[in-house]
């Protein structure tokens, strides 16, 4: 029987690109989807094509500015309250989050509906929107096993689903790792996530610059670059004769990523998501300053499965970076070896398998009466 679901989700790539492989399951099924998010997440190209979407206002709450939480507040509960006459109009089966402030007004809103809920964390720590709302839901979908800061007296309404991927992505699973000849052309990847990093910029191309020439001169290097970084990027390859095709955005991302023997990336949850779909090993470089450090703890699982290598950003130098190329690449056994143990570590199911918990939420049995005292009182009601 068709349904109703909203998905709800902040801005950035990380929380967007799961909404956005659910969204299409679950059209896939016969239903209808709204996404809510915030004017960056509706301006992900192609991700949400048919899908009706709402921008409601929510308020971030910064550590370090705490004179800015009443506005914060302020908007919150605005966005809680467009989101209510949305919910009376749309009539949702159910709320999923997604994580992100733009997330916690349809969750609030969902709350006050008594409409259920579930949140999907896509990282290894279970993040701030998420946290607040966990003793609240109706279930919580993990990506990975375990999820710190999950507390244990919630496990009975934890689900390990994976984190999903776009459906390009996925196909590239029956796809073989590319063919890598000792002579041959070596394909690079190098990726920031949807945000772009600037030490990826600064240190791959003089890093790469490092290497034997003969294994220098093999190099094609695809590389995706903030706006502010990728004039001088480019300019350091072509200094250093290295072929490279950089862009701020790439809208062939799974086409580029069958393609590559090697990725080097920034450890977000959607970009391990996609190496693991594809069997890509790769050389990451965990954004320091993410909350609760989260993409090292993200990085854990394939690095000790032997798909990764991980470089923390304080030792990300231009020689280390040349060091780890010529262990990998060297040896086309070993590359395709860690490739395999990259795949091993994906979830093909997860879109599916989430689908199937959030078609469940509405069941009689996955309710809990209003009142009931697993539903602690919170700022929300």
């Amino acid at each position: 029987m068709s349904k109703h679901f909203v998905l709800a989700a902040g801005g950035t790539g990380g929380h967007m690109v799961p909404a956005a492989a659910l969204a299409t399951e679950l059209t896939r099924r016969g239903h209808r989807v709204a996404l809510v998010s915030d004017a960056r997440g509706v301006r992900f190209p192609d991700l949400f094509d048919g899908i009706q979407t709402h921008v409601l206002p929510a308020g971030r709450f910064q550590v370090k500015r705490p004179l800015g939480w009443a506005s914060a507040v302020r908007e919150m509960w605005r966005g809680r309250a467009m989101a209510r006459e949305l919910y009376r109009t749309f009539k949702p089966a159910a709320v999923i989050g997604f994580g992100g402030y733009p997330a916690l007004p349809a969750l609030m809103a969902a709350f006050a509906e008594n409409v259920p809920t579930a949140v999907h964390e896509q990282n290894a720590v279970l993040g701030r929107v998420n946290r607040l709302v966990a003793g609240r839901v109706d279930a919580i979908a993990t990506s990975y096993d375990p999820t710190e800061r999950l507390p244990a007296k919630l496990d009975a309404k934890v689900h390990r689903v994976g984190n999903p991927v776009r459906d390009a992505v996925l196909a590239l699973r029956a796809r073989p790792y590319p063919l890598l000849e000792e002579d041959g052309i070596f394909r690079v990847l190098v990726t920031g996530g949807s945000q772009g990093a600037s030490v990826l910029s600064h240190v791959v191309p003089d890093g790469l610059a490092m290497l034997p020439v003969t294994f220098r001169r093999r190099l094609q290097v695809t590389h995706q670059a903030r706006i502010e970084d990728i004039d001088a990027a480019r300019a350091q390859y072509a200094e250093h004769h290295i072929a490279a095709e950089l862009a701020t955005y790439l809208p062939d991302l799974p086409e580029q990523l069958a393609w590559a023997h090697l990725v080097i990336a920034r450890a977000g949850a959607s970009t391990l998501a996609e190496l693991t779909a594809a069997g890509r090993p790769a050389i990451l470089v965990p954004l320091p300053s993410a909350t609760d450090d989260h993409q090292t703890v993200n990085a854990r699982e394939m690095t000790a499965a032997g798909g990764a290598r991980t470089v923390p950003q304080s030792q990300f130098t231009p020689v280390e970076l040349a060091k780890q190329m010529q262990k990998l690449g060297l040896d086309p056994a070993a590359l395709e070896n860690a490739a395999g143990r990259a795949r091993a570590c994906g979830r093909p199911n997860a879109a599916s398998d989430l689908a199937d918990l959030v078609e469940s939420l509405d069941a009689p049995v996955a309710r809990l009466p209003v009142g009931m005292p697993q539903k602690p009182k919170a700022a929300f009601a």
